[in-house]
């Protein structure tokens, strides 16, 4: 279980498959991972990934055809930038909303408009996905927790702080990217269960 507050941005050194699995090598700052044991959870923009390898400049993670496939891991390459965040521990605060690291969909960017230091960015997604979103409900784009805006047909817009810009990965997004997207799990459960007992009704 994670907050979606992105505590630091990793970089792509490297990438292996290998028997249909990815192998993800991450370089990371100094002791960040210090405190994590191997096959501990870490989020790896949005995506709940164990911990297989680590040490003071790097950490490895392995990914499985499914995961892949629903996910943005898929289009990593050498450089790219990744949000990171360790998993809660018992008393952590809870900055942002809670977050499983269970990919629902990928969101791609139609729209970005920069508002002096600010963004504003419209995603796409398919329309199954639309009755999960409400106008300033929580989503998780690449793991970090964002106040949904306008939601507009199969679209909906994100309104980014700078400091969300400056410490995420967010600011990297251009046309026609793609996003790691997981609905808030309270919106999923009231919706389903309303459209269950609509439907015994009927």
């Amino acid at each position: 279980m994670f907050s979606g507050i992105v505590q630091t941005v990793g970089k792509i050194e490297s990438i292996k498959d290998k028997n249909h699995i990815k192998t993800i090598r991450i370089e990371t700052h100094g002791d960040y991972l210090e405190d994590i044991a191997i096959g501990q959870s870490v989020s790896v923009d949005g995506v709940c990934l164990s911990l297989v390898k680590k040490n003071n400049e790097y950490c490895e993670f392995e990914a499985v055809e499914e995961t892949i496939n629903r996910t943005t891991l898929g289009s990593y390459k050498q450089g790219t930038k990744v949000n990171l965040e360790k998993s809660l521990k018992f008393g952590d605060t809870v900055g942002g909303h809670f977050v499983s690291g269970h990919i629902h969909t990928r969101g791609r960017i139609v729209e970005v408009e920069l508002v002096g230091e600010s963004k504003n960015i419209l995603v796409e997604i398919d329309e199954k996905w639309i009755k999960y979103l409400t106008e300033k409900g929580y989503i998780s784009v690449n793991g970090a927790s964002i106040t949904i805006g306008k939601v507009i047909k199969n679209t909906f817009y994100v309104h980014l702080i700078p400091e969300t810009l400056k410490t995420t990965n967010l600011d990297e997004l251009i046309y026609d990217n793609y996003v790691n997207l997981e609905f808030d799990q309270a919106t999923i459960a009231i919706v389903d269960t309303t459209e269950r007992l609509i439907n015994q009704k009927r």
